[in-house]
């Protein structure tokens, strides 16, 4: 492969992190360089557009029912981060 063809494909990412680009993007997390290679990928990924797609609504539709919403009790709070630590120690014990 010549080295040209090499840079070329520096700018080509795939699915799974396209999407975790666009997830830091939505949070003005994303570098530069980063952004760029997600639009290049969205180019030619539709499946990655709709995520996009989706991601970008969802954003909108929490930001907006942010404003009408009450803030979460400490009790929840604590409740749903125990649950998320569990999903998550059961995520990683079956990817190992």
């Amino acid at each position: 492969m010549s080295m040209s063809m090499k840079k070329d494909y520096k700018l080509l990412i795939p699915c799974d992190e396209a999407q975790h680009v666009c997830d830091k993007s939505q949070y003005n997390e994303a570098s530069l360089l980063e952004k760029i290679k997600l639009n290049i990928h969205l180019a030619f990924c539709k499946a990655c557009q709709k995520y996009t797609s989706n991601n970008i609504k969802l954003t909108k539709s929490m930001k907006k029912n942010n404003q009408h919403s009450c803030a979460m009790a400490t009790n929840e709070k604590s409740d749903l981060q125990n649950i998320f630590e569990k999903e998550l120690a059961k995520q990683q014990s079956n990817n190992q």
